[in-house]
């Protein structure tokens, strides 16, 4: 009976739900006996199969049963593959039937990459209850800004009562904190209604140190002669391994209708094997998606564009990758600041014209920083596969204060550099607050016992002394402690009253629809735009479209230029047009003060702080 019902499994490993019972299995080579516990009832001998797996099958058994493993004798540990863990990384195991939650997204057919709007949200500072019922509340806020994707930063379940989540340990059960895994099926469910695709972001290059039980089963989930900045690294040598990871990355995209994953620091996985994991993974999620269109995005340090090549060109056919070159620009350029890995970053206009025209500005170039090349020919990558952004948890979180860009640098500077960013061709993320305007920081915080929280403590403050900065004495004491529940909560969003009186909201707001609805803009060519630098702070964009059309997208992080370079072509209106201002980032409507309308050809005035969008209106016709 055990092998028949093995042979009815979905997935390799966990518990799962058939007509008749449970079917438990587990892979534990390492340990000579494997017994099952269940809580409330009784201990079941496992059986071996190839390969080093252990199963059985409990007829009877439901969805609740919460249960654990005994190895030679010691424990019960909790399963690697628990798909739920009501008490927490060192409590039971729970049974789940994943289709007992009724689906009401019969007709959602998935989401393709041209023209996506990125949310990255932490359930657990999105809202002050922290979740997935609470975030779905707010949901249509999200609808009403433009967003079409909402990103969540990761749930696989890992130590303590708050967290970032990149110490996930059981990959498959999502963290308790937030709800029951049903919660995040409500959540995602509730995202479709409103047309909001949700996609997930997973580790796998490695585990957790708290909870982490998987080497008391085999000591083959990790290989421990390569090393990651968060230690050993996965062992995708072994295909048991291999299978581990893959099998959840279909996993979250059927059984949680996910619509992709993004996969985090890509660039610490090792694997020789003839398909790269990352491969894999993406063709396993891309299987379980069956007819529907998911996006898969991964983050890699070295900007290694092999991640989006197809696979016919030795590729990985992923959807996109993170893109932090414009980011370090755009943030070196409104803070002047350029330690750590900041160094290689000018924060010049022709900077932000380069990585708005070819999205990495590191191709291969070495890095003063690293003392290394960084990068990969991207000439050929179409814009819409580099995702940009000003802010995301990383880069808000690898601080001192963990401070906004908002607080840092003058409303104007600011504006100008958020429609910078929301105009270009690539595909963008917001990070969650933004459009709120919120002041709240996002720090790094963790929740460890003594010890480890002490090595946290002393790993964040290593962490961050490439910037200079965060040495002085002054500064180590006043910062926040990472392990502190009060650093969590300080980071939860403030609801307003009312989003909509917001003048950053309706800033972006207004940025994503005209983003949406001007063809230009919607267009996405990067090769249908040229730049000039047309001031010590001040550039001009022109992107080009059918005929006669274009727009001229005009950046001024400096003081007012008046006159500004007339000699620049990319400044000429078309023949028998001159231009008319469609928006201005210094509109009353987001604060601002104001710009004057431009002047006749060859007389220009470029507003100091702002970015100023011009399209080409009739010789003599009114002039916004």
């Amino acid at each position: 009976m055990n092998h028949e019902a093995t042979a009815r499994r979905r997935l390799p490993i966990g518990a799962e739900l058939l007509d008749d019972g449970v079917h438990f299995r587990v892979w534990a080579p390492k340990p000579k006996t494997v017994e099952l516990v269940i809580e409330s009832g009784p201990t079941v001998p496992t059986e071996a199969e190839p390969g080093g797996y252990r199963s059985a099958f409990v007829p009877g058994a439901g969805a609740g049963a919460r249960y654990r493993y005994r190895l030679d004798g010691q424990g019960p540990f909790p399963d690697p593959a628990s798909r739920s863990q009501p008490e927490g990384v060192h409590g039971p195991s729970e049974v789940v039937d994943p289709s007992a939650f009724a689906w009401n997204d019969a007709g959602w057919r998935g989401v393709a990459l041209p023209g996506q709007v990125l949310y990255e949200l932490h359930v657990g500072t999105f809202t002050p209850e922290g979740t997935w019922d609470a975030a779905a509340d707010r949901l249509p806020r999200l609808v009403e800004l433009g967003a079409t994707v909402v990103e969540a930063m990761p749930v696989a379940e890992f130590a303590g009562a708050f967290g970032w989540g990149y110490d996930g340990v059981q990959l498959y059960a999502p963290f308790h904190e937030y709800g029951p895994p049903d919660a995040m099926r409500r959540f995602v469910d509730r995202a479709h209604a409103l047309g909001l695709a949700v996609i997930l972001d997973v580790v796998y290059n490695h585990f957790g140190p708290d909870g982490c039980y998987q080497g008391l089963y085999s000591d083959d989930y990790l290989h421990h002669e390569r090393d990651t900045d968060w230690g050993d690294s996965i062992n995708f040598d072994v295909a048991q391994c291999r299978e581990y990871f893959v099998a959840n990355a279909g996993y979250w995209i059927d059984e949680f209708h996910l619509d992709g994953l993004r996969l985090d620091a890509v660039h610490a996985i090792h694997d020789s094997s003839p398909e790269h994991i990352i491969a894999a993974v993406g063709r396993r999620a891309r299987e379980a998606a069956g007819g529907r269109s998911i996006l898969l995005f991964v983050e890699n340090e070295r900007q290694d564009v092999r991640a989006v090549r197809p696979p016919s060109e030795g590729g990985f056919g992923l959807d996109g990758m993170w893109a932090d070159d414009f980011h370090h620009a755009a943030r070196v350029a409104a803070v002047g600041r350029a330690e750590a890995y900041y160094h290689d970053y000018q924060g010049t206009p022709q900077e932000l014209i380069s990585a708005v025209k070819w999205g990495f500005l590191l191709q291969g170039q070495t890095s003063r920083w690293q003392g290394k090349p960084r990068g990969t020919n991207a000439f050929d990558v179409p814009a819409m596969r580099f995702l940009t952004f000003l802010e995301n948890h990383d880069q808000i979180g690898n601080s001192a204060f963990g401070r906004r860009l908002g607080t840092i640098v003058g409303p104007g500077r600011h504006r100008a550099l958020t429609a910078l960013a929301l105009l270009a061709p690539q595909t963008p993320m917001l990070f969650q607050g933004r459009e709120l305007g919120s002041e709240r920081p996002f720090l790094f915080f963790s929740d460890h016992h003594e010890e480890l929280a002490e090595a946290v403590r002393k790993g964040r403050r290593q962490e961050l002394s490439g910037f200079p900065s965060t040495t002085h004495p002054e500064v180590l004491e006043h910062a926040p402690d990472p392990n502190a529940r009060s650093t969590f909560e300080a980071c939860k969003l403030v609801e307003p009253a009312d989003h909509r009186d917001l003048a950053d909201f309706r800033l972006i707001r207004d940025l994503l629809k005209l983003r949406r609805e001007d063809p230009i803009f919607r267009a996405q060519d990067a090769t249908r735009i040229q730049g000039a630098v047309i001031g010590p702070e001040a550039m001009v964009l022109r992107y080009f479209g059918d005929g006669s059309d274009c727009r001229l997208v005009l950046t001024n992080l400096g003081r007012d230029l008046d006159p500004a370079t007339c000699t620049e072509p990319l400044l000429a209106p078309p023949p028998g047009t001159d231009w008319a201002a469609v928006w201005s980032s210094e509109s009353p409507r987001y604060g601002g003060a104001g710009v004057p309308p431009p002047e006749p050809a060859g007389l220009w005035r470029a507003p100091g702080h702002a970015t100023v969008v011009m399209a080409p209106v009739p010789t003599g016709a009114k002039r916004a």
